[in-house]
């Protein structure tokens, strides 16, 4: 019997263009999160259990702001994504304080998942229909010759903001909606109707569709993708270190793109046509202050959500 799929959600990340700890900054007149509503919405798709990854240091913080509210709705774990957790024989770069990004998050989750899971961030959005279509996908399948992950895609102008730039996986699909490739781009940012984006800091900059498909890190794997980041991780390290000393990223949507390559997995794209809603710099929080305000009108949610 296949087991129930679980919720993952980082929320390790330092805030730093935001300025704080933005994933426990409240979003409505409620004192409502952003992950409240992402909770919410994973509750009625199908969830029961929910783990969140966060830094040792914000667990007092967490836990008061959401985890203790969570724990009586649904089933809570806690895993530590901490920067000192890498493989034998390395040692992480005097100075660095950022950790190693999406990939090394997940790969904190080893010892806390034996099954399906679904990987959302903290301080992003993602609308009822992604985690409803991504609760059933996991529900309906299981690796077979090759391991059988999925995607919700987004369309790019519907994941920007006025505010600055934002990191993005720009994804190539093939003519059944399956994912042939996925290229993080790291600054991508609107420009009049259109969109570009800059690999040099702003030397030099490339157009980019508005309507292509992007990832916001909303994955579907099944546990054998754990399996494999801890296979590369070291790889991964032997390589970067020595380029990108304080702020290389071992970025899951890379590793996703290896195992594509390698035709050692699939990823079905199941499309969202949602606008997302984050809050990457201080001045989107009114943005989603609004547009969870017109949420709530429409009836998508009720005033408090957990009453």
């Amino acid at each position: 019997m296949m087991k129930k799929p679980v919720l993952v959600i980082m929320a390790a990340g330092m805030g730093s263009r935001y300025g704080g700890l933005k994933q426990i900054d409240p979003v409505d007149e409620q004192g409502h999160i952003i992950m409240d509503f992402s909770i919410y919405d994973a509750k009625k798709a199908g969830f029961e259990k929910v783990i969140f990854i966060i830094k040792k240091e914000n667990e007092a913080d967490f836990r008061e702001c959401i985890g203790n509210r969570m724990s009586e709705q649904m089933e809570v774990s806690y895993v530590f994504q901490d920067l000192h957790n890498i493989p034998e024989g390395f040692e992480v770069p005097e100075g660095r304080v950022k950790p190693f990004g999406t990939g090394h998050a997940i790969l904190s989750c080893i010892d806390a998942i034996d099954g399906p899971f679904a990987v959302i961030n903290a301080d992003d959005y993602y609308g009822q229909h992604a985690l409803q279509v991504i609760y059933d996908y996991l529900a309906d399948h299981e690796d077979d010759e090759k391991y059988r992950y999925t995607m919700v895609g987004y369309i790019l102008k519907n994941t920007l903001t006025e505010n600055g730039h934002v990191a993005r996986g720009v994804c190539e699909m093939d003519e059944k909606g399956y994912l042939v490739n996925i290229c993080e781009r790291t600054h991508i940012e609107k420009c009049g109707d259109g969109a570009r984006f800059t690999e040099d800091n702003g030397a030099t900059w490339t157009e980019i569709s508005p309507e292509s498909t992007v990832s916001m890190n909303m994955f579907g794997f099944s546990k054998s993708i754990l399996k494999e980041l801890k296979e590369r991780f070291p790889l991964f390290l032997e390589e970067n270190l020595k380029k990108n000393p304080l702020k290389c990223e071992y970025f899951l949507p890379t590793v996703v793109g290896e195992l594509l390559q390698e035709n050692k997995a699939t990823v079905e794209v199941l499309k969202s046509s949602d606008k997302w809603y984050g809050v990457t710099y201080k001045e989107d929080k009114a943005v989603v202050v609004e547009a969870i305000r017109q949420l709530k009108t429409k009836g998508l949610y009720p005033e408090k959500l957990w009453d």
